[in-house]
């Protein structure tokens, strides 16, 4: 049975005293030192604001220097923030990059989310789908990352992978149904949806030369073999 990491750091998390959301994102809670002791208080709007500052900072000193070079005084002047500040919501540049691996991973499936669970007609959903791969291949700065701080882009990858099976799973759930009912099987929908994430990426590692204008012809006809195999393998 294959893992699912999201529960796995939900429980970590939890054992952290880190509080979680009913999507498995975790909220870091405020943190002041008192006595050498760790307090704990309440978040407000203003240290979000400055907790998101922040990490995008993080995410253009990453981009321009790597994860392994990454500097906190560079992160801290990009922010606009103290390094008192800075210390108040992480601990280490560990706590910050693991926080910003988090950060990124619950925005691309909230982005996910937000595009496409609104659609109602199952092939409108899907052409929602296709259409969110290839505006994140379009927009995404993975290629960059891969280049300047490859360890941590794999790592990213990697953390991401079986967590966003699930969550396509999820988002084409009318769509599969409508699948089933039409083909009279039961489709394998894990399978399809983790060769969809291993297409989206081998288009971040090795895109296409002739670039996406024809990424949206190449999904749906990946999405009809895989059904065609599904269907196969189902009815033997």
């Amino acid at each position: 049975m294959m893992l699912d990491k999201e529960a796995a750091e939900t429980e970590v998390m939890r054992g952290k005293g880190e509080s979680v959301s009913r999507s498995g994102a975790a909220r870091r809670p405020d943190s002041v030192l008192t006595g050498g002791k760790t307090r704990v208080v309440k978040p407000n709007r203003r240290s979000e604001e400055t907790i998101s500052s922040i990490l995008r900072a993080t995410e253009e000193v990453v981009l321009l220097s790597g994860a392994d070079r990454i500097s906190i005084l560079e992160v801290c002047k990009l922010a606009g923030v103290s390094r008192g500040t800075f210390y108040r919501y992480f601990s280490s540049q560990e706590d910050l990059l693991d926080t910003f691996s988090r950060h990124k991973r619950d925005d691309f499936h909230q982005v996910l989310l937000n595009t496409i669970s609104t659609v109602e007609e199952p092939e409108a959903r899907l052409n929602a789908l296709i259409s969110f791969i290839d505006d994140y291949l379009e927009q995404s700065r993975a290629q960059r990352l891969l280049v300047v701080a490859p360890e941590y882009a794999l790592g990213f990858f990697r953390r991401i992978f079986h967590d966003s099976i699930l969550r396509f799973q999820d988002t084409l759930d009318i769509v599969f149904d409508d699948w089933d009912a039409r083909l009279g099987v039961k489709l394998d929908r894990e399978l399809i949806c983790e060769m969809i994430i291993r297409y989206v990426l081998s288009e971040v590692l090795v895109p296409e030369r002739a670039g996406r204008r024809l990424l949206p012809v190449r999904v749906k006809r990946l999405f009809a073999s895989l059904i065609m195999g599904s269907t196969s393998r189902t009815r033997r």
